[in-house]
C-alpha cells in the first residue's frame, strides 16, 4: 500500500484549498505569453494551451518520450524539477514546498519574499510555508506525469496494491485508486462492490494515450494517526485549521471547533463562487471599459484629424492671407516708384526746355556780339538782354530740386506680427463645458434697471478656457403670463469671459435662462426676483389679521413665516397664503414658554427668540423643540433686561439689543459673552432693532434716541442717520437700504446706504416686526396696534 499511502492527505497538513480544482487565473497564468504571442494561451475551459499541445504530442510520440514531453507548466520554475508538494501563492503562482523553504532562508526575512516569477511582494503567514496552500490540482497533473513516467519504464511493472508483489506482474492501471494492478487484484476490483465501478485501463500503448484524459483526482484522502490509517479525514478542525478524522476529533482535538470537511468545503466553494461573480461582473465592467476605451480612443483619433484639419485649414487661410498681402504691398511699392520716376521725368522734361532756351539766346547773343556793327546794336536795341531776362526769371521761379524723394517707406510691425503668431492659436486636450461653467451677477434686479451678469467659461478639466467665440444666450421669463421675455445682451470679450445684460420689464418673480453653445450653463435656469422701486410701494396686497399684539417676524426657508405674539405669549407660524399652520410655546418662564416674545431670528432649523419679559434668549429648533437658553434677569456680563431683538451674524455670533440696560450685548453660539456695544461718545437709549449690512456693520434701531446708530462688528462707532420717531426694527436689503418700522410715526421709513430718506409708507398701527423676503420680492410687517400683518408685494 506504500504507493497509494503517497497519495494520502496526512493529518496535520494545510488544506485550505484542498477541494479545489480551480485551475490559476488566465489573466495571470498566461500573462506574459498572451503579451508576446498576442494570442490568449487558454481555451473557453481554462485548459492551458501547452496542455492540449503535450497531449497531442503525447498520442504521436514512443512511451519512451512521453515523460520528457509532458507540459512544462508542472515544471517548479525555482528547481527545475517536477513540482514536489506545490504550494500556491497570492498571486497564483506555484512552487515546491522545499524551495518556498529555501527561498524565505535566501531573502533573509520570514515576513516576505518576492514572487520569482512576478516579483510581487508577498506576506509570508505566520505558520511558515506550511501555513501556504497547497496546490492540489497542480499536484494531481504531477501525479499524471509520473503515472505516465510508470508506463514507460522498460520490464515488468509490479502491482502497487500487494505487499510482496508475489501475485504477478501488473497487467491494468485503476485510474481512480491510481495503482498498477496484478490479475488477482484486478479480479479483487471487480468482485467489491464499492471498487467494481473503478475505470481500468490496459498497459498497451493505445491505453496509455487515453490515460491523462481519464484519470481522476483521488476524491477519498485517510488519515496519517497511528492505527486510524484506515479513516477518512471527513472533518476540520477550524482550531487547527487541519482535515482528520472522526477519531482525531475525540482525542487529539477535543474541544475544538469541529465540522465535516463537506460543509467547509462547501463554504469555500460558496465563497468562490461568490467572489467568481463579482469577478464576472467586474469582467463586464472592464469589458464595457475596454470598450469604451476603445472608442475613445476612435474619437481622439477623429478629434486629432478634425484638429489638424482645422489648423492646416487655418494656417493655409493665414499662409494666403499673408501672400494677398504680400502681392498688395509690392504692388503699392511698384506704384508709388512709377509714380515717383514719372514725376521726375516730366521735371527733367521741363528743365531740359528751359535749358534750350537759354542755350538759343546764348548762342545768338554771343554771335551779335562778335558780328554786329554799333548801328546793328543799337537796331536790335534791348530786344536780346529783356527776352533773356525773362527767361532766367521764368526759371528762377521753378524749382531746380528733384520734385520726388527717393524714400518708399515699409512699415510691417514685425516683431508684432511675429510675436502674435508665436502664441497664436492653442490646442487644449479639454473643450468648453457649459455645465462647469460659472456666472455671477448683481444682487437685486429691479424694474426699467440695467441687470448685469459675468460668465467665466470652464473647460471639462475644471480649468478655465481662455477663448470666446462660444453661443452664449441669455432671456428672462417672467412666471406670469402677463410678461414679456427680456433677451440679454451678449458683450464677448475673447478670453472666455462675457458680460450680459438685461433690462427687466415686469415685477415680480423671473426665471434667468442661461446657454453655451445651446446647453445650460451652471445653476441655470435659476429663479430671480424683480423689484419695483421702494418708492412705489403704498398700500399692502394682503393683510393677516391675528388675535392679540403681534411683534418680531421672521422666515424659515421653506416659506413659512414666523410671527411672535405678545398677548398670548406664543409664536404663530403661517404659510405664504397667510394661512395658519401650528402654534410654537405657551405663556410662562419653563422650556420653551415665553413671557412678551419680541424678535426673532431663523438660521436654517434653529430659531432664537428674544423672551422679553423673561430677560432671556431662547434657542429652538423652527419645530418648536427647546435647544438652549441664555440670560436672566440683571446688568453685567450675562443677565438682560427686556431683550428685544436677536440676530446672528456670519461668525454665528449671537447679537443682542439689550432694550433696558441700554446696550447691545454679543455671545458666541454657546452663549458665552463675547463683548458690549456701549459708546459714551455717542450713547443710545432702548435699543430695539438690529441689522446687518452687506460690509457687515451693526445697524441699531436706538428707540429712545429716535435715530439709527450704526457700528462695527467690534463696536466701534462709525455713525448716525435718520430722524425718525420711536424706532422698532429694521431690516437691510442687499444694496445697503435700510427699511425701518417708526413705531411712535405709524410708517415704514425707507434710507438709502448714505442715509439719506428717500420714501415712507403710511397708514401704519405701531408697527413692530418687519421682514423682506428678497427671493419671493414679499415685505411684511407687523401693527401691534389692530393684530395685523401686512404684506408688500415689491
Amino acid at each position: 500500500m506504500s504507493g497509494f499511502q503517497g497519495t494520502r492527505k496526512p493529518c496535520g497538513d494545510d488544506i485550505t484549498q484542498a477541494e479545489s480544482t480551480q485551475k490559476p487565473s488566465k489573466r495571470v497564468r498566461c500573462q506574459q505569453e498572451l503579451r508576446t504571442s498576442g494570442e490568449p494561451c487558454c481555451d473557453e475551459s481554462g485548459t492551458h494551451r501547452e496542455v492540449h499541445v503535450a497531449l497531442k504530442k503525447f498520442k504521436q510520440n514512443s512511451i519512451e518520450e512521453n515523460f520528457a514531453s509532458f507540459p512544462p507548466h508542472i515544471t517548479c520554475q525555482l528547481c527545475s524539477k517536477h513540482y514536489k508538494e506545490p504550494r500556491i501563492l497570492p498571486c497564483l503562482h506555484s512552487f515546491c514546498g522545499q524551495c518556498l523553504y529555501k527561498e524565505i532562508e535566501r531573502s533573509g526575512t520570514k515576513q516576505n519574499i518576492e514572487c520569482p516569477t512576478c516579483q510581487r511582494s508577498i506576506t509570508i503567514p505566520e505558520g511558515g510555508v506550511k501555513a501556504i496552500p497547497r496546490n492540489l490540482h497542480l499536484g494531481f497533473e504531477v501525479e499524471v506525469a509520473g503515472c505516465i513516467s510508470k508506463f514507460g519504464s522498460d520490464g515488468e511493472k509490479s502491482c502497487d496494491a500487494c505487499i510482496d508483489g508475489s501475485t504477478g506482474p501488473a497487467v491494468v492501471f485503476c485510474c481512480t485508486c491510481h495503482h498498477l494492478l496484478c490479475k488477482p487484484c484486478h479480479d479483487h476490483h471487480k468482485r467489491n462492490k464499492i471498487l467494481q465501478h473503478h475505470q481500468m485501463v490496459g498497459l498497451d500503448k493505445e491505453s496509455l494515450k487515453v490515460l491523462p484524459s481519464i484519470m481522476k483526482p483521488i476524491t477519498k484522502r485517510f488519515c496519517s494517526q497511528p492505527d486510524h490509517e484506515k479513516e477518512e479525514l471527513e472533518y476540520y478542525c477550524a482550531t487547527c485549521q487541519l482535515l482528520t478524522c472522526r477519531d482525531c476529533t475525540l482525542f487529539l482535538h477535543k474541544d475544538h471547533r469541529i465540522d465535516e470537511t463537506c460543509n467547509i468545503a462547501k463554504v469555500h466553494r460558496d465563497a468562490m463562487r461568490e467572489v467568481l461573480v463579482c469577478a464576472q461582473e467586474m469582467t463586464s465592467k472592464l469589458t464595457e471599459a475596454f470598450d469604451a476605451n476603445d472608442k475613445m480612443a476612435e474619437q481622439v483619433g477623429t478629434s486629432r484629424e478634425n484638429a489638424t484639419l482645422i489648423i492646416s485649414q487655418a494656417f493655409e487661410q493665414l499662409h494666403q492671407t499673408i501672400e494677398e498681402r504680400k502681392k498688395a504691398l509690392l504692388s503699392h511699392v511698384e506704384a508709388i516708384s512709377l509714380s515717383k520716376t514719372t514725376a521726375l521725368a516730366l521735371q527733367k522734361e521741363q528743365l531740359m526746355k528751359m535749358q534750350d532756351e537759354i542755350d538759343c539766346y546764348t548762342e545768338m547773343t554771343s554771335l551779335i556780339l562778335q558780328t554786329h556793327t554799333d548801328h546793328e546794336m543799337v537796331a536790335l536795341g534791348d530786344l536780346l538782354p529783356t527776352e533773356l531776362k525773362a527767361t532766367l526769371k521764368k526759371i528762377e521761379n521753378v524749382s531746380l530740386t528733384p520734385n520726388q524723394s527717393s524714400d518708399i517707406h515699409v512699415s510691417l510691425h514685425t516683431d508684432t506680427l511675429i510675436k502674435e503668431l508665436s502664441i497664436f492659436g492653442d490646442v487644449m486636450d479639454s473643450s468648453p463645458s457649459p455645465s462647469q461653467s460659472t456666472w455671477s451677477s448683481e444682487s437685486v434686479a429691479k424694474v426699467n434697471e440695467v441687470y448685469g451678469v459675468k460668465v467665466e467659461t470652464m473647460a471639462s478639466k475644471g480649468e478655465r478656457y481662455p477663448y470666446g467665440g462660444l453661443q452664449v444666450k441669455a432671456e428672462l421669463r417672467p412666471k406670469s403670463h402677463d410678461g414679456a421675455v427680456v433677451p440679454g445682451e451678449v458683450e464677448d470679450h475673447g478670453d472666455g469671459t462675457y458680460t450680459i445684460t438685461l433690462t427687466p420689464q415686469t415685477a415680480g418673480p423671473h426665471q434667468l435662462l442661461l446657454t453655451m453653445d445651446g446647453q445650460h450653463v451652471q445653476k441655470s435656469p435659476c429663479d430671480l426676483y424683480v423689484r419695483r422701486e421702494y418708492n412705489t410701494l403704498c398700500n399692502p396686497d394682503q393683510v393677516i389679521n391675528f388675535s392679540g399684539g403681534v411683534a418680531g417676524i421672521a422666515i424659515h426657508d421653506s416659506g413659512d413665516i414666523y410671527v411672535s405674539c405678545c398677548s398670548d405669549n406664543s409664536i404663530h407660524v403661517f404659510d405664504q397664503a397667510g394661512q395658519q399652520r401650528r402654534t410654537i410655546g405657551s405663556s410662562g418662564s419653563g422650556d420653551g414658554q415665553f413671557r412678551g416674545p419680541r424678535g426673532l431670528f431663523i438660521k436654517g432649523d434653529v430659531m432664537y427668540v428674544a423672551d422679553c419679559d423673561n430677560h432671556r434668549i431662547q434657542k429652538l429648533t423652527t419645530g418648536g423643540q427647546f435647544l438652549q437658553k441664555f440670560g436672566q434677569f440683571g446688568s453685567g456680563q450675562g443677565p438682560f433686561n427686556k431683550p428685544f431683538s436677536v440676530i446672528v451674524d456670519q461668525r454665528d455670533s449671537l447679537i443682542v439689543a439689550d432694550h433696558s440696560n441700554h446696550r447691545v450685548v454679543i455671545l458666541d453660539e454657546a452663549g458665552t459673552w463675547l463683548s458690549t456695544i456701549e459708546d459714551n461718545d455717542h450713547p443710545f437709549k432702548n435699543p430695539y432693532g438690529l441689522a446687518l449690512d452687506p460690509q457687515g456693520n451693526i445697524h441699531v434701531a436706538a428707540h429712545g434716541s429716535n435715530c439709527i446708530k450704526v457700528f462695527t462688528p467690534e463696536g466701534t462707532y462709525v455713525r448716525s442717520y435718520g430722524d425718525v420717531i420711536r424706532p422698532s426694527e429694521i431690516v437691510i436689503d442687499e444694496e445697503g437700504y435700510s427699511l425701518v418700522n417708526e413705531f411712535g410715526g405709524n410708517c415704514l421709513s425707507i434710507f438709502d446706504p448714505q442715509g439719506n430718506k428717500v420714501h415712507t409708507v403710511g397708514n401704519l398701527n405701531a408697527p413692530r416686526g418687519v421682514l423682506l423676503n428678497s427671493e419671493t420680492g414679499s415685505l411684511y410687517v407687523t401693527n401691534s396696534v389692530g393684530n395685523t400683518v401686512f404684506k408688500f408685494n415689491l
